[in-house]
């Protein structure tokens, strides 16, 4: 992410009001969810939110190795989220390991475990694996939902279900959703997830907003992130339909 570079020769914003992709300022770009589509996982899932393409596998409870790191009363949610090495070497550099990819899995992790029971899970762990197969933009949001959607899937308990969006600030005007010019030549960037009941499970900010914009990108926020969540419910629930149709024709 290059956010705040400043290029004079690029308009985020027309003197009509367009974005450079045509959509309104609080519009979301095409988001699709498919659930269970690794045999080998215990819950998965693959989400395309605008170019980005991203699948998730969540795998266990299971003992926890290195064993130091267990928690009696709970479990650990250990989440890796990872950038295949063809997914946008333009636009972070390099694929695999690094520190942004372990700041990003580390705060996906604590989401997580804010919405899994992990109490029901004394001393176990569960593994989280995401991978970004190609990005554009707002790629941790788009890991969360594949992985929210893979926990779902995996039938674990979950006191909440949770979901996210970025607003960012591009030619002085708030927007939701960035997309890859936003992303890297806007004044400001905020990611942010809510549970259903509008608690706050993650946010972080690139760049500068004025206390009034902070306030109105919480806002619109939480209005497209219950959106995204009625998408999730639509997905699991498509699944399983489909599975209880075909029993039917038994």
């Amino acid at each position: 992410m290059f956010m705040g570079t400043h290029n004079p020769n690029l308009k985020l914003i027309s003197d009509s009001g367009q974005r450079l992709d045509n959509r309104a300022f609080d519009q979301l770009r095409n988001i699709r969810i498919d659930v269970g589509v690794l045999e080998s996982a215990v819950g998965s899932a693959y989400v395309e939110w605008g170019d980005n393409k991203v699948i998730a596998g969540v795998y266990g409870p299971r003992e926890v190795y290195p064993k130091f790191l267990a928690k009696a009363d709970r479990a650990l949610v250990r989440t890796i989220y990872s950038m295949s090495t063809f997914a946008s070497l333009e636009e972070h550099g390099r694929a695999g390991p690094n520190r942004r990819s372990n700041e990003i899995s580390m705060v996906l992790g604590e989401a997580f475990e804010n919405v899994v029971m992990i109490e029901k899970f004394p001393a176990k762990m569960i593994d989280m694996h995401i991978t970004v197969l190609q990005a554009a933009a707002g790629t941790r949001i788009a890991a969360f939902l594949a992985g929210i959607a893979a926990l779902i899937d995996g039938g674990f308990p979950m006191s909440d279900i949770a979901a996210g969006v970025s607003v960012g600030k591009a030619d002085g005007h708030l927007v939701v959703d960035l997309n890859k010019e936003e992303d890297n030549f806007g004044q400001a960037d905020l990611p942010i997830v809510y549970s259903s009941s509008d608690d706050i499970l993650l946010l972080q900010m690139d760049g500068k907003m004025t206390r009034e914009e902070v306030k109105a990108a919480l806002e619109m926020a939480d209005t497209k992130s219950k959106v995204v969540m009625d998408m999730i419910r639509k997905a699991v629930g498509a699944k399983y339909e489909g599975a209880i149709s075909n029993r039917l024709k038994l």
